[in-house]
């Protein structure tokens, strides 16, 4: 009887790709641990140094902000001089600044440390990402970075009741100290990865698009937490033009113009962002609202937030299943699917109503959440993968450092502590702090909205879309366009360009 030869599978990782896997892995961990873990703990934060309510949301704010402004910098710099170099520098610096905010004597040094803290993770994320999908064949780099998100998911999951049992039966410091070998041990498998780096890249790197970059996302921030101090807008507006304007000019830019008319990269993105300002609401306020509104203890909210977490964590391994032609759709359903969750959540009463409906919303978010960073990194040039990355990494951090200012979340754990906060202008009690979920929701089911209607209008025939562009719609231009961030197919050489028309299909 003849013997039937199994199934040929993909080829396996080799060593330094896994390396790269593992480095990604546990530096993300460190990354969310750090974030997650510490919610919980600012009250205590706040009674031992003594900190004021207007001082303590800076404790995490403070880090998004940081981290947010620095990515695009970072990516580049990974392209330019070496992912595997930025990440082993980034996790040592994450490293050597959580041991000062674990020894920090006052909330103005802690505060000063966390945005340490958050340059070093500016370099871990961006070059993980790019350093993994350069490691990889590109027909298994979205799984592979979607395995490696769905370890990192598992910070997600322990983090809020982790940073709960710690701050209440150790001290809030043990948070940081936590964090202290997880990020020695991805700097060591950082250096047994595969280095990479833009093959030909001129080694210079652009000062005023970074620097411009970097302050109009401060002024963005600042400006949306005193909406009255238009000096902030103003700032947004001069160093936003100055940022065009120099990389229109540069020979090496920061950041390829090109890449914000890659369609797909800026639905994803934008997507994700949303989808990322959607998954905070849902971390700070369900644990809150169980906390103040239901009499729960923390570690009983942490623990009962846990079937939410693990839902968030399955979404990266999910995320890297979906092709990269599926994306923008999958993305579509995801925020559909999430906004009538939320809505759930911020509408109905009980305790059980909320935590099914946020369970629910998580899965949702945990693919959008994946589908961004393994989508995005599909859709791209390979050489240039960390300046992508960097970019989206930058605009999801930025958004929920804005959300956070905006809503007062960060206040030592009390939604809506801010002043001039959407929340503390809201209605008071429970309703108040569940109806700030109403927020996100509505802002995902817009955008689900607006990527529905744009692919139903690609679908047009030509003639069609031609006469709706002519009449001002501005739905189709004639003649193809170049796109120079789409990364080449069917092994064509990396030089190859192909229009904007075809990368969208």
């Amino acid at each position: 009887m003849p013997v039937i030869p199994a199934p040929e599978k993909g080829p396996r990782l080799d060593r330094p790709a896994r390396w790269a896997l593992a480095a990604l892995a546990v530096g993300a961990c460190c990354v969310q641990l750090d974030a997650f873990a510490l919610n919980p703990a600012l009250p205590a934060v706040r009674d031992e140094l003594r900190g004021s309510a207007s001082a303590t949301p800076w404790i995490v704010s403070g880090y998004l902000l940081a981290a947010g402004s620095l990515m695009p910098v970072a990516g580049r710099l990974g392209d330019l001089y070496g992912r595997r170099r930025m990440l082993t520098l980034g996790a040592v610096l994450f490293g050597v600044a959580a041991v000062l905010c674990a020894l920090a004597p006052s909330l103005p040094l802690l505060v000063a440390a966390r945005v340490v803290q958050g340059a070093g993770g500016a370099l871990l994320m961006p070059a993980g990402l790019a350093l993994l999908t350069h490691a990889c064949p590109p027909e298994h780099g979205r799984r592979a970075t979607g395995r490696a998100l769905g370890l990192a998911g598992l910070a997600t999951v322990c983090g809020p009741f982790v940073g709960g049992v710690l701050a209440r039966s150790v001290s809030w410091r043990a948070v940081f100290w936590l964090t202290v070998p997880l990020a020695l041990a991805a700097a060591l498998c950082a250096s047994r990865a595969a280095e990479s780096r833009e093959p030909g890249a001129r080694r210079r790197f652009d000062t005023v698009g970074a620097a411009a970059a970097t302050g109009a996302l401060v002024c963005l921030v600042r400006w949306l937490e005193h909406p009255a101090a238009w000096g902030w807008a103003f700032g947004v507006v001069a160093l936003g033009a100055l940022f065009v304007r120099a990389e229109r000019r540069s020979a090496a830019p920061l950041v390829d113009l090109a890449l914000f008319r890659n369609r797909p990269y800026v639905a994803l993105t934008a997507g994700g962002a949303l989808a990322n300002s959607a998954t905070v609401a849902l971390l700070y306020v369900v644990p809150w609202v169980l906390q103040r509104d239901e009499g729960w203890s923390v570690q009983d909210a942490g623990a009962a937030f846990l079937a939410p977490a693990a839902a968030l964590a399955v979404g990266g391994p999910a995320a890297g299943r979906v092709r990269a032609t599926a994306a923008v759709p999958v993305m579509s359903g995801c925020l559909i699917a999430a906004a009538a969750a939320l809505g759930w959540a911020a509408y109905g009463t009980g305790a059980t109503t909320l935590l099914v409906a946020s369970t629910g919303a998580a899965v949702a978010l945990g693919v959008a959440g994946g589908l961004t960073l393994t989508g995005t990194q599909a859709v791209v040039r390979r050489e240039r993968a960390g300046e992508a990355s960097g970019v989206t990494k930058a605009v999801l951090t930025a958004t929920a450092g804005v959300w956070l200012a905006v809503t007062g979340a960060g206040a030592g754990g009390t939604t809506g502590g801010g002043a001039g906060s959407v929340a503390a202008n809201g209605p008071g009690g429970e309703a108040g702090s569940r109806l700030i979920l109403a927020l996100p929701a509505a802002a995902c089911l817009g955008f689900a909205a607006v990527l529905v209607l744009m692919s139903l209008l690609r679908r047009l025939p030509l003639p069609v879309r031609g006469r709706l562009g002519r009449s001002g719609g501005n739905i189709h231009r004639a003649g193809p366009r170049t796109d120079r961030t789409r990364a080449p197919t069917n092994g064509a050489p990396t030089g190859t360009t192909r229009s904007t028309s075809s990368n969208n299909r």
